[in-house]
Formats: structure tokens, C-alpha cells, sequence
């Protein structure tokens, strides 16, 4: 299990919008508090695709990057982790953990695909460009049609960061001759081996296995090979005067100044502290979506008990972990859950060794430091593309049910998670108010 996420937490570091490396320095506490406080033997908790798309949209974390640099936007990313981690004790007091089954599934289904979309697009630019995202706004700012268009969408309609990133990767695909040959091809061979590389490979490989090697032969290649696009890059050394000590142990783990988390400029970000209360929120419901999906499946077809309330209180004391580490907030991980629930996890204390494995890891991930960003991309594409593509779930549905998925995922791409996600139960509300007001005249 530990082997087979590293990609995933470089790869998901980088759609936050930070160096890819801090996805490896910061995934130990935070796995390592959920499983001191969860009641699940099976689900692992971390960042996951949804979790740092919703971190960057609501924080606008590449603008924050350019006016401020990376190190204040990690405190800024630390401190939206603490309120995230307050709010999700506050909603386990309340008793939302409980109500959290009853959020309509056109909303999930909806809100889930256009989420899709967001790490689709967020994963595109470093896949095909030499400089990422970079370079498409460059490219897209020298374009007289699209380069007027984004303009416009920023200045008319500032809320809908969604429709500029999309904007600016439909300006990438429709122009092929800006692409990186080696980076491109990386990507493409990358992508179609995660998912198809299970089905040639001997059965008992652990799930996961066609992630490490295209890892490592994308690394390798990087390594021997004159590779032009971008890499992970170099991984600090921790000071060895930072880390964290329990008794005669010495954990590698830099803790942040919790004074710098708490000045961060959070509040000002959002607005007020009611807006970012209520973001604050809507991140933790969503959050706990993916860890309730996890426990029905998992434990359900165990026949384990679990509390809701326990299971977000978990959530909680994780995000505030992740907080003190710089680490954007957590929640549970289907993949990483399905990995440690095949590999024969019987209780908490497989994903504690994880965590564990990772934090005395750290030193030695300099191997990481080749490898291409486009082979990241590859893993989080291959994760999406299917579903995107071919929204099953959403195609299933009719009706008043379609429309509300349908409207909650456009509106999810084109604006943010958050904002998507509370759009789309206000629209689920209303329809329910119309039908009901119908069915009393009638």
C-alpha cells in the first residue's frame, strides 16, 4: 500500500498547487492520526483528487502562488486544513454524520462528474506541455479569440474559475503542435498502461503494481535519457533541527509554526469568517461523502458496524494533523482503501504502518527527484477519463433526477466544488418544493 500511493501523493500534491515533493513529506501524520481514531479496519485516509481540487479552486491557490510564493501558500493551505478539521468535529457534534446518508444521489452523481472534469483539466497541461499550466496561459494570453475570451470570463464572471481552466485546456487540445513529443508521449503510453496494465500483468501482483512501473520506467527514462519537460525536481533535506520527537525517536516530520498558521490570511481570502465557516463546511459534508461511500461498501460487505459520527470525528483530527504539517485536507481514498482491504488489512493498525513507512521513507525519496510530471498526470488521468467520458451513473438517471445531476456537475466544472455542490442541493430543493406544490394543487 505505501509503495503503490507514492505517484498518487506526488501526483495529487501538484493539483494543489504546491511542489510535488510535500505530497510525500505530508501524508504521514494525517494517515497516521486517522487510523489512532477510526473505527474502520479497511479505508485509508489522504488527499485524493477531489480534496486538492476543491483546496486550490476555494483558495484560487494559483494567484495566491504568484502575489505571495509557495511557502506562504502552504501556511494558507495549513490553516483552510484547521478550519476544515474544526468543522468537521463541529458537523460530527451536530449530528451530521448521520444526515450525510441522506444527500440526494443526483446531487453525489452530479457533483462527482464534474469533479472529474476539474482533475481532468488539472491534470491535462503538465501531461502535453513542456511547462504546464504555464505555458498554456502564456500561449492562451498571445491568442486574440482565446485569449479575449478568458479576459472576459475573469472580469465578467470572476466566480467561474471552472470555465477559465477549461477555456485554456480546450485551447491546449485543439492545439497539437504546442505539445512536448517526449512529454506527450509519456503521458499517452503512461495513461493507457495504468488502465489497461492490470490485465497483462501476472495475477499475483498486488493492486497498483502497473502504477509503480510506470513510475519507475518514466523515472528511469528520465534518468538516462535527455527528457525536456517537467520533473518532480529536488527534494529538501529535512532539518534535521525540525523534526518531531517522541521519547528517544526522531520522527523526519517538519512541523509548521502554528503562529504562521494561524496568521495566514484565510479569513480575508474567503471574505469574512461566515463564508469561510460555511465553505469550510460544505468541504467537510463533501469529505465525508467519500468516506461514507467507502465504509458502506467496505464495511457493509464485512458485516462491520461503524459510526458516522466517529468516522467524521476521524475526519477531523486527521485535517487538523494534515494542518500542522502543511498538508492540504483528507479524506477517505477508495483506491488506497481498496489496495489495503485486498492486500488482507484487518484492522487500523495497517494504515498506522503506512503512515508510519512513509514519515521513515522520507529521506530516501530523493529517487523521486526525475521523475516526469507528465507520468503523474498520466496516473490521475486514468483514474478519471473513463468516467467522464462515460458518466454511467449520470446516464442511468431520468427526469427531474437527470436535470439536477446534469445542472450540479456543469455547474461544479465551470465554477468550483463548493460552490457547485451547495448549487446543486438548492436546485434539488427547489424541484422537490415545485413537485410538491404540484402534487397539493393537483
Amino acid at each position: 500500500m505505501a509503495a503503490t500511493s507514492v505517484p498518487q501523493l506526488i501526483a495529487y500534491a501538484e493539483t494543489v498547487g504546491y511542489a510535488g515533493y510535500r505530497g510525500l513529506s505530508t501524508a504521514g501524520p494525517s494517515l497516521l492520526a486517522w487510523g489512532l481514531t477510526t473505527g474502520s479496519p479497511f479505508v485509508n485516509a489522504g488527499v485524493t483528487s477531489i480534496t486538492a481540487l476543491m483546496t486550490k479552486s476555494d483558495l484560487d491557490g494559483e494567484s495566491f502562488v504568484q502575489d505571495h510564493g509557495e511557502e506562504a501558500y502552504v501556511e494558507l493551505v495549513a490553516a483552510y486544513s484547521m478550519w476544515i478539521g474544526i468543522a468537521s468535529i463541529f458537523l460530527a457534534i451536530v449530528g451530521f454524520g448521520s444526515l450525510a446518508t441522506s444527500v440526494p444521489r443526483p446531487v453525489q452523481v452530479g457533483f462527482k462528474w464534474g469533479c472529474g472534469i476539474g482533475v481532468l483539466i488539472a491534470a491535462l497541461p503538465n501531461g502535453l506541455f513542456a511547462k504546464g499550466e504555464k505555458e498554456i496561459k502564456a500561449l492562451v494570453a498571445r491568442d486574440a479569440f482565446w485569449g479575449i475570451l478568458v479576459t472576459e470570463l475573469k472580469s465578467k464572471v470572476p466566480s467561474a474559475t471552472g470555465a477559465v481552466n477549461l477555456s485554456n485546456n480546450l485551447f491546449g487540445l485543439t492545439h497539437p503542435m504546442y505539445w512536448a513529443l517526449d512529454a506527450t508521449v509519456v503521458f499517452l503510453l503512461g495513461t493507457w498502461f495504468v488502465m489497461k496494465g492490470k490485465n497483462m500483468l501476472p495475477s499475483f501482483l498486488p493492486p497498483g503494481t502497473e502504477v509503480i512501473l510506470v513510475t519507475v520506467a518514466a523515472t528511469l527514462y528520465s534518468m538516462y535519457f535527455t527528457y525536456s519537460a517537467g520533473i518532480v525536481g529536488e527534494i529538501p533535506d529535512i532539518d534535521p533541527g525540525a523534526g518531531m520527537k517522541i521519547g528517544p525517536i526522531s520522527l523526519p516530520v517538519e512541523l509548521l509554526d502554528i503562529q504562521k498558521i494561524l496568521s495566514a490570511p484565510i479569513v480575508e481570502r474567503f471574505g469574512g469568517y461566515s463564508v469561510l465557516f460555511v465553505s469550510s463546511c460544505l468541504f467537510a459534508a463533501v469529505n465525508f461523502l467519500s468516506i461514507m461511500g467507502n465504509a458502506l461498501s467496505f464495511e457493509a460487505e464485512n458485516g462491520i458496524p461503524w459510526s458516522a459520527s466517529r468516522e467524521m470525528t476521524a475526519q477531523g483530527i486527521s485535517c487538523l494533523a494534515a494542518a500542522y504539517v502543511g498538508s492540504a485536507p483528507v479524506s477517505g481514498s477508495l483506491s488506497r482503501s481498496l489496495v489495503s482491504r485486498m492486500t488482507g488489512a484487518t484492522s487500523q493498525l495497517a494504515c498506522m504502518i503506512t503512515a508510519m513507512i512513509w514519515i521513515f521513507m522520507l529521506p530516501y525519496m530523493s529517487i523521486m527527484t526525475s521523475t516526469p510530471k507528465a507520468a503523474l498526470s498520466a496516473i490521475i488521468v486514468s483514474a478519471v477519463v473513463q468516467s467522464v467520458c462515460v458518466p454511467k451513473d449520470l446516464l442511468k438517471l431520468s427526469g427531474v433526477d437527470a436535470t439536477t445531476a446534469w445542472l450540479t456537475g456543469v455547474i461544479t466544472a465551470v465554477t468550483s466544488p463548493t460552490l457547485g455542490f451547495g448549487i446543486g442541493l438548492g436546485i434539488h430543493t427547489l424541484f422537490r418544493l415545485f413537485d410538491s406544490k404540484k402534487i397539493k394543487t393537483a
